[in-house]
């Protein structure tokens, strides 16, 4: 049977629409581990003052050549001394995707500020406003390509080895500065159980991304949603509950493209506490809507967290992926800058049980 090929220009107008228009963003199954890509104002809720999580994610061997993603993310929470007991923290967000036959790529350089206002004396409450921005870099290697006028006409879809492509592209690496913004709260309900809400914007400076003159897709206003729960059942139990929704917005907040969901709980158990020596054991099940189901598990260490999940694919491509999406591995590391403060840190401080 004769192979048609449409033309590369078009193709590459096709995925750009894909990747911005509505999946738009690099995301994690574990998204609870990388909180700037839920919104820049969930940095810092955790406990202690820094905390450092390296991520890797390998996506769709099974199907074609594998997407690889790469995340690297910091953060470090000091005393503001604006206020009695508030916070700053500085985050950082790094993200590097590769991505099929051309090594379609994106990197992501994104500093961030938090400040977090504390809104009661008595427990552990505050009110956190935060913005991020920094350079955004998409590329591709068009030596890696395989164009239509490569293809020898009738003949039935030979492939001409020897000849190259007439093909043009007028840039193959487009660079661009991205900003967002966040509001969070995070509180506890009788003394035990924390948990925080957030709304956050992504793309306020609608970028725009092409790399043909006259065809670019511009980067649509994200409105994210954010929401976590931890709360005891015993002693050495707890059960973990997180949920995101994102939506993109054209002008005046016209609703546009497809709607994200990603939401999961978690039980954890206590093996070993004693003092600063805390072994812990996670496990959970999370889902992507219309995407994929996710099983988690982690490993708490003291101050290292080791996590590890799966992607079971259920949407349009798991026949042929035969629903194997991709694993993915985080490593975390936090604790204390101050020990001498840190019974004080422990208490008033943003933070979420987890």
């Amino acid at each position: 049977m004769r192979l048609y090929y449409k033309s590369l220009s078009l193709l590459f107008i096709a995925c750009q629409w894909v990747f911005t228009a509505f999946s738009q963003d690099v995301g994690f199954s574990q998204f609870y581990d990388q909180p700037l890509l839920r919104n820049p104002a969930l940095a810092g809720i955790f406990t202690g003052d820094i905390r450092l999580t390296a991520s890797y994610r390998n996506q769709w061997q099974s199907v074609t050549i594998p997407y690889r993603t790469f995340g690297l993310s910091s953060e470090v929470k000091l005393p503001a001394n604006i206020a009695p007991d508030d916070n700053v923290t500085i985050g950082l967000q790094l993200i590097r995707d590769v991505a099929g036959t051309s090594e379609f790529s994106t990197l992501q350089i994104l500093p961030a500020v938090n400040y977090s206002l504390p809104l009661s004396a008595e427990s552990n409450s505050y009110l956190s406003i935060a913005f991020m921005g920094g350079l955004m870099q998409q590329r591709f290697d068009p030596t890696k390509l395989v164009l239509n006028d490569q293809f020898i006409s009738a003949s039935n879809g030979s492939f001409n080895i020897m000849s190259s492509s007439r093909q043009v592209f007028n840039n193959t690496n487009v660079n661009y500065f991205d900003l967002s913004a966040g509001l969070s709260y995070n509180g506890v309900i009788r003394e035990d159980i924390d948990y925080f809400i957030g709304a956050g914007i992504f793309h306020l400076t609608k970028p725009k991304v092409g790399f043909y003159e006259g065809h670019t897709i511009t980067l649509n206003k994200k409105l994210a949603l954010n929401f976590g729960l931890a709360a005891p059942t015993s002693e050495t139990d707890q059960f973990i509950f997180y949920a995101d929704y994102f939506k993109q917005f054209k002008e005046r907040f016209t609703p546009v493209g497809i709607s994200t969901l990603q939401t999961g709980f978690m039980f954890s158990h206590d093996l070993f506490v004693l003092g600063d020596v805390q072994q812990t054991i996670t496990g959970g099940l999370l889902y992507r809507l219309n995407d994929a189901i996710i099983p988690v598990i982690q490993l708490q260490l003291s101050k290292l967290v080791i996590g590890a999940s799966y992607d079971v694919n259920i949407d349009k491509l798991a026949a042929a992926s035969r629903n194997r999406g991709g694993f993915e591995l985080v490593i975390s590391y936090r604790d204390f800058l101050n020990s001498s403060q840190k019974e004080r840190r422990q208490v008033l401080c943003p933070k979420f049980r987890r």
